[in-house]
């Protein structure tokens, strides 16, 4: 029996499939090659390249249609991912026929409490427009927001960011990426001055050793592990050093594994530091060329940046609080400055944390005091979640605090820049940045924030401290375009907007590596579905805004974008749709049409914004230097204690994507992965008198859940796992809403908490 209304793969073939990929891990045999070799073929008589629609890995597809359906689809060769896609990837086959599809407008006619109906376009973008404008009327422009997600084409993130800011001139526009990437880009942005990753996927290619810290591409971004595999196999001397505090599958497959204490990760990066300046592994002419040394707010020499580290970072120091012994510390230190080529991949481990700004830079900073940057192999990349929150987020600077192209709100000549290319009046931007994710959702409880659009994305279910965002969510105005009818943030909605899904329109995505891609339109919408950009051009049409949104289509809206971004650092303006739709994307800066795009940023004869005889600029500075700075360890508010002693770390399973609402609709995914577990290691569920299977209660100080113990050495002693794909399992009520006092992005990793037994 098939698992979905298509052709496909059944139950049967799903675990055959898994079977054989665990098989290829336990061979050391290439994991996609026996991933193609049991996936059946589909039955297609022509073929499209596209883009994956799920991770920020961005792997080239290819689409396979018979009679006007996909019946497969397959990794693309010719893409950066050599055709190798994970077993999601591999059942987009069934994304666009999956049940439950919302395909006409609901909203609730009786008001709030009151049941969603079917409603026309006309009626339901009215009470849209009405209630934006009433609540602009009586409050102001503050007192609406948009909520995105770095999973809107840039198309439509770009053209939402212009019109609050500079149409409603409200900056309230924030979305799920400041859930998961805002640490990584303040911390690029205060190291080098500019966002986004230098380096490219090739790099691990050549890299000697690989330093995976706050990741698990096993199960996050496959093709990525596979990729450092075939580099291990290839190249059999490449050291791979895991830190996790979960013995996880990439931990498996790498020579070297860290688990330190969850939260205590800046005392390992300080301390590798302290290492390396005091045993003379420093790029001594690397530093006094390209870096300047701060303490955040006065300049330092290095000298005195060696006496930090050696005040508090020695190994023997930390060692106990860390969780990790001194010599592994000193040889993992040794390991990641004397490599030919270190090339550093780090993720949520990283960025969801009090601390995020700090560690994001701190392992940027690895690498320049070690010179490992600039050639083959040698580069600190963050990898991205969402498939479009670098190109459509990031880049296009859809945060609260953000404009277009690395610029701020707060920065006046940065408005002045963007009042000029929107040809808006002066002062149409406010000065004043917006509220960011949890900020923005505490204002709609507290009545601050009246209306707000949410697109392509679920935050009932992935904020943190969900319970009591939910409960803010219940108080403002929401429209919300969506998928499916029956999310829990649908749930929430005062309108439901049927929203295209993936090659149901066109529009570009941009990834970890600066690589822009483009995904053509295959499929109609089903019943009254509509882009998620034709529904922003109707809003602005409603608002009377429709000249301000001039650009209708997804590449009328890309030239535009294009054509500003070459008033930057970030110049893509050479990347246009017709070089799109025949390459297998294009990484910026590119300028010009002839350009081939930019694997290694900052570098002399890679980035053509270097100047010639520089080597290496770090141009986002205007001395053209980097920074390092002092960065002190501040313990985590969530450290155990006597009521809540054990800690909540949350992640990703390989079968699901985020909260599921896409992958646990396909029923071979939703088979493969089952329901979400609490994690808990053997002696913690002794000390509790857990069995497996038991059913628990995880109570922190934000609220409680309850769920089925899954028993597993995988966990330290002291810490739980849970995935957050389940809506069976809202986990993240439990966790706690601390954020980055710099880039405001929530601390998901560590939340102390305690067990009870629950009554079955």
């Amino acid at each position: 029996m098939q698992g979905s209304d298509e052709p496909g793969i059944d139950r049967r073939d799903l675990l055959r499939m898994l079977a054989g990929v665990a098989a290829a891990n336990a061979l050391g045999v290439a994991t996609w090659g026996a991933l193609e070799a049991l996936l059946p073929k589909g039955n297609a008589d022509s073929w499209t390249k596209a883009v994956c629609r799920f991770c920020g890995t961005g792997c080239g597809v290819q689409v396979g249609m018979r009679d006007g359906k996909v019946t497969d689809v397959r990794g693309d060769e010719l893409a950066h991912n050599a055709g190798v896609i994970c077993v999601k990837g591999s059942m987009l086959r069934a994304l666009p026929y999956v049940k439950g599809r919302l395909t006409t407008p609901m909203i609730r006619r009786g008001g709030k409490g009151s049941p969603l109906t079917a409603a026309t376009w006309d009626e339901a973008m009215g009470l849209v427009a009405s209630q934006f404008q009433a609540a602009i009327a009586a409050s102001g422009p503050d007192s609406v927001a948009f909520y995105g997600s770095g999973q809107l084409f840039t198309e439509e993130s770009y053209t939402a960011n212009k019109l609050f800011k500079a149409g409603i001139r409200t900056n309230n526009v924030d979305g799920n990426p400041r859930l998961c990437m805002a640490s990584a880009a303040t911390g690029y942005t205060q190291t080098f001055g500019k966002d986004e990753p230098p380096g490219s996927y090739e790099d691990i290619d050549h890299a000697d050793c690989l330093f995976v810290i706050g990741a698990n591409p096993f199960h996050c971004h496959p093709p990525l592990h596979e990729r450092m595999m075939r580099r291990k196999r290839l190249h059999p001397e490449t050291t791979i050093i895991c830190v996790d505090p979960r013995r996880t599958d990439t931990a498996d497959h790498a020579d070297i594994h860290l688990a330190p204490i969850p939260g205590t990760d800046l005392l390992l990066l300080n301390s590798m530091a302290q290492v390396i300046c005091a045993d003379g592994l420093v790029d001594v002419p690397f530093v006094e060329r390209h870096v300047r040394f701060t303490d955040g707010s006065a300049p330092l020499d290095f000298a005195a940046f060696k006496a930090f580290l050696d005040a508090s970072y020695v190994p023997e120091q930390v060692s106990q609080e860390l969780g990790v012994p001194a010599l592994d510390i000193r040889r993992v230190a040794h390991r990641f400055a004397t490599a030919k080529a270190t090339m550093s991949l780090w993720t949520m481990g990283l960025n969801q944390r009090t601390q995020g700004t700090a560690l994001n830079a701190m392992v940027s900073s690895l690498h320049l005091l070690t010179g490992q940057f600039g050639r083959p192999g040698a580069t600190p990349f963050s990898v991205t979640g969402q498939p479009n929150a670098c190109g459509g987020v990031r880049d296009t600077g859809a945060l609260s605090h953000a404009l277009p192209n690395g610029r701020v709100v707060a920065n006046p000549k940065h408005r002045q820049e963007m009042e000029e290319l929107w040809g808006v009046p002066p002062g149409t931007i406010s000065p004043k940045p917006g509220l960011p994710a949890v900020d923005l959702f505490q204002a709609m409880g507290d009545g601050k924030v009246r209306a707000a659009l949410i697109m392509c994305t679920n935050p009932a279910q992935s904020l943190p401290n969900s319970a009591v965002q939910c409960a803010n969510m219940g108080k403002a105005f929401l429209a919300v375009a969506e998928i499916f009818g029956d999310s829990e943030t649908a749930q929430l909605a005062d309108v439901l907007l049927p929203a295209a899904l993936w090659i149901e329109k066109e529009g570009v995505t941009g990834q970890g590596e600066r690589r822009y891609q483009y995904t053509p339109r295959l499929l109609r919408p089903p019943g009254e579905c509509r882009s998620d950009l034709a529904i922003l051009v109707e809003l602005a049409d409603r608002l009377g805004l429709g000249k301000l949104i001039s650009a209708r289509t997804p590449e009328a809206v890309w030239d535009e974008w294009r054509q500003i971004s070459a008033h930057s650092k970030y110049n893509f303006a050479g990347i246009t749709y017709p070089r799109l739709k025949a390459l297998r994307g294009l990484q910026w800066p590119c300028p010009t049409p002839d350009h081939p795009g930019t694997p290694r940023r900052f570098v002399e004869g890679s980035d053509p914004l270097v100047a010639p005889g520089t080597g290496i600029e770090f141009y986002g500075f205007p001395d053209g230097k980097a920074v390092i700075a002092t960065r002190p360890y501040v313990r985590s508010p969530e450290l155990p204690s006597a009521e809540f002693p054990l800690q909540l770390t949350t992640g990703r399973v390989v079968e699901q994507w985020h909260t599921g609402t896409m992958t646990m609709r396909i029923p071979e995914l939703r088979d493969g992965a089952g329901p979400a577990h609490i994690e808990i290691s053997p002696s913690d569920a002794d000390r509790a008198h857990v069995a497996e299977g038991a059913r628990l209660r995880v109570i922190s100080r934000f609220g409680s859940i309850e769920g089925l113990a899954h028993i597993t050495d995988r966990c330290r002693p002291g810490t739980l796992f849970a995935s957050f794909y389940d809506v069976k399992l809202l986990i993240n009520r439990v966790v706690a809403d601390h954020v980055d006092p710099v880039s405001k992005e929530p601390e998901y990793k560590v939340t102390a908490v305690r067990l009870e037994l629950a009554q079955a």
